[in-house]
């Protein structure tokens, strides 16, 4: 290699589910590798790729980093997130029609050659890039993502938005299963889960995933939940939490020989390592006709009920009486401990800090 050609930071593309808290979570890591030194493509749907374009806050934010940009995959479906009330069945729907329609373009991003990423595709001011080192995927989109970025010989790393006790209990279905904890029997969901290694007396139905309490296992969602966390299992994991957090879970994840970065929480690393506050991602503007209509109503005519008022006024005297110096303390103790992790030292700041040293070996270019 001619020794005068300049070398390119390590380039990492960035491919979330195309739902909002699946974006806001990977905009924030994204910032953090930047920040990190890196270069980043930010692989995003059709819609969510006009949104984030048109939000002059994302646009304010990433501006600083030349090395950074959106790129559409063009998935061509309709929109949903423009809805400001999409039904759960729409949202379903999408992303199921999503996940039809983007393992072929995503295989057409990443066989494109290392000169396609030298010039940028929405913004003069974006850097030239090399070709992509590492790829780090929505687990959503394990189910292809993995064998995909296996094809192209280029590594892939999964995050999971979800807690690790979570995908944990999911890897742990068969068990579930042959204990006949799952599918339920009855409808009490205090009841233990006692298959769950290393959780045993923590959890109860209540703390399944929904998608696990459900009466039959052959739901396609269900079905789809359980296929992509064995996927993931096979890629390295990254996940928005702290070792001190959820440690027992995390041990269990590990023994089954997967590599986790612990990076979380990630709105903590900004503050720290980023001198200005972050604004909040929305990729749509606020329905704010709801308050214009209230504040025209005579007052104290309006009853806000969605759902049981004598449950909820339990749950508040609990709360607020019962069980207050409890929580305040729990809540206080994990706000130290989440301050402690992403500080110097830390161990979710040496993780991340590992992250993107890894990823920087992993660059071949």
């Amino acid at each position: 290699m001619d020794s005068t050609v300049e070398k390119l930071p390590p380039h990492v593309l960035l491919f979330p589910f195309p739902a909002h808290s699946h974006i806001h979570f990977l905009l924030n890591l994204a910032e953090l590798l930047c920040h990190g030194g890196l270069h980043v493509t930010f692989l995003v749907a059709d819609q969510a790729h006009r949104l984030l374009l048109n939000d002059a806050a994302v646009q304010s934010r990433f501006d600083q980093y030349p090395g950074f940009q959106f790129q559409n995959l063009r998935d061509g479906l309709l929109p949903v997130l423009d809805s400001q009330r999409p039904t759960l069945d729409e949202t379903t729907e999408f992303g199921f029609s999503f996940l039809e329609v983007a393992k072929p373009r995503f295989k057409d991003v990443l066989t494109s050659s290392s000169s396609d990423w030298q010039k940028a595709e929405d913004s003069d001011h974006v850097a030239r890039k090399s070709s992509i080192a590492c790829i780090i995927a929505d687990s959503m989109m394990a189910s292809f993502a993995v064998d995909v970025a296996g094809e192209a010989g280029i590594p892939i790393m999964c995050y999971h938005n979800a807690c690790p006790s979570d995908f944990w209990a999911v890897l742990c279905v068969p068990k579930l299963i042959e204990a006949g904890e799952i599918p339920f029997q009855g409808d009490d969901l205090d009841v233990p889960i006692a298959n769950v290694p290393g959780l045993e007396g923590l959890l109860r139905r209540r703390d399944l995933s929904s998608f696990l309490r459900v009466g039959d296992l052959s739901d396609k969602n269900t079905q789809f939940i359980i296929n992509g966390a064995s996927q993931t299992h096979r890629a390295c994991m990254i996940l928005n939490t702290f070792e001190e957090l959820e440690g027992p879970a995390l041990a269990q994840i590990r023994s089954q020989g997967t590599n986790i970065y612990t990076v979380g929480p990630l709105h903590e690393h900004l503050k720290t390592r980023l001198t200005s506050m972050i604004p909040p991602n929305n990729l749509k503007k606020e329905d704010t006709g709801c308050i214009t209509w209230l504040d025209a109503q005579p007052l104290r005519s309006v009853i806000y009920d969605t759902c049981d008022r004598v449950m909820i006024e339990k749950m508040i005297k609990e709360l607020m009486d019962t069980r207050r110096v409890e929580f305040t303390q729990s809540a206080n103790q994990i706000a130290k401990l989440a301050k402690n992790t992403v500080s110097k030292g830390g161990s979710s700041y040496i993780n991340l800090d590992r992250l993107i040293e890894d990823i920087r070996s992993l660059d071949t270019d």
